[in-house]
């Protein structure tokens, strides 16, 4: 079978918008064109790839099959133009990181000057999504790495854990909470809280933790970096959850308090994801390698959080 790009690709929009309308919209095509498009790659295929319905369409079992492919073929393509152009511009590699909160603003920004000092023709394209977004993106083909925290699910990628987060309630020192060395989160809700934006992983995973026992966080103003939300918490508008790694960057300067949380979800692991069955590239793998030293954590080996004896 023979199959052209263009078609492919109309295909993939078509699984993802479940409407064939949208689809043809989003490649610049008539419907007309679009639905002819379709059913051409059906007489090849031999097989109806999908099921025609009032509110639009869905994958048949053959449609699903061919949809893993399509985006597999389309992923190498990708992958084969983007490289083609780096060498054509001096370049040796380009890595697609898609990464967590507190990947993006506490540690990667220490370590990555130093990875592309080494590796001075390789671009890197970060980007700051959702733990499981940054999944799919890794399974699906639009990220080479992903950077996780916590519980995701990882079903065909191979999961590398590279050190374990803390994280820790920090408070002004003038707080009523401040003379506290550990505290349950719920004994926190009653006060203002300082979050981070809406699209951070960090601030979602308290949403979800709060909601499931029933309560709502009291913001009052949320913000795109750790330090600026110890600056706020400073000044004394709120208390703020961040890791440890940046309450300790902050607590002298910005004469903060940080105490330490009892509940068990404040340790979340941190792993690289990379595709089951990919080959990497070394630089990619130089940038793993680097996570790991970066922690003094050697690859592929669980680190134990370590248990709190201090008492409030």
């Amino acid at each position: 079978m023979q199959f052209d790009l263009t078609d492919l690709r109309l295909f993939v929009r078509t699984a993802e918008e479940g409407a064939l309308t949208r689809a043809a919209a989003r490649q610049h095509l008539s419907l007309a064109s679009a639905s002819a498009r379709i059913k051409a790659l059906e007489e090849q295929a031999g097989l109806p790839l999908l099921y025609r319905e009032a509110r639009g369409v869905r994958l048949t079992p053959a449609g699903d099959a061919f949809l893993h492919h399509a985006r597999g073929v389309l992923r190498q393509t990708e992958q084969l133009r983007a490289e083609l152009q780096e060498y054509g511009g001096g370049l040796r590699g380009h890595l697609r990181v898609f990464a967590n909160t507190t990947a993006v603003m506490d540690f990667l920004p220490e370590l990555l000057p130093a990875f592309l000092r080494e590796h001075p023709r390789v671009n890197i394209d970060l980007q700051e999504k959702p733990n499981a977004d940054i999944a799919r993106g890794v399974r699906d083909g639009r990220a080479d790495l992903g950077i996780i925290a916590g519980d995701v699910d990882t079903a065909g990628l191979h999961a590398t854990h590279f050190s374990t987060d803390r994280l820790v309630l920090v408070v002004a020192r003038g707080h009523p909470l401040a003379r506290r060395r550990r505290i349950a989160f719920a004994e926190t809700l009653e006060h203002d809280y300082i979050g981070m934006h809406t699209g951070s992983t960090l601030q979602a995973y308290l949403n979800r933790i709060t909601e499931q026992m029933g309560r709502t966080l009291k913001l009052r103003i949320q913000l795109t970096s750790f330090d600026a939300m110890c600056r706020m918490v400073s000044g004394g508008v709120g208390i703020g959850v961040v890791p440890e790694s940046a309450a300790r960057r902050n607590l002298q300067a910005m004469k903060l308090a940080q105490i330490e949380l009892t509940d068990e979800w404040k340790w979340r692991e941190r792993r690289v994801l990379v595709r089951e069955g990919d080959t990497l590239p070394g630089y990619a793998q130089d940038l793993i390698e680097m996570l790991c030293r970066h922690f003094d954590h050697p690859p592929g080996l669980r680190e134990k959080p370590h248990t709190d004896q201090r008492k409030p």
